[in-house]
């Protein structure tokens, strides 16, 4: 996971999941909102956690879900400040993020 100016950024093993709206979770039965006080530091808890599921509302919200836990980024255009709220980037051969990878705008 990484905190860029502007996006919070999930990497997975190989998949990058950019996001440059505000993403909120409800992890242990505590909701956040970033960059709440205080939510950097409960986003590590994301780390090595495995996705087992997704929801998708392409004009409401990407919900990734990780057992009892959700790590939700709106979608809509409110909340996105610009002409995207997520995208996802895959890898190239090397390992490098790369669209040739695979990419997806959201």
């Amino acid at each position: 996971m990484s905190f860029a100016r502007g996006c919070v950024e999930l990497q997975f093993d190989e998949p990058v999941l950019r996001a440059s709206s505000d993403p909120s979770r409800v992890y242990g039965g505590r909701g956040w909102r970033f960059p709440a006080p205080g939510s950097p530091e409960l986003m590590l808890y994301h780390i090595g956690e495995t996705v087992d599921g997704y929801d998708l509302d392409p004009d409401r919200i990407l919900a990734l879900s990780f057992g009892k836990h959700r790590f939700v980024v709106p979608l809509d255009s409110d909340s996105s400040g610009g002409p995207d709220a997520a995208h996802t980037v895959g890898v190239d051969a090397n390992g490098r993020t790369s669209v040739l990878g695979g990419m997806w705008v959201g």
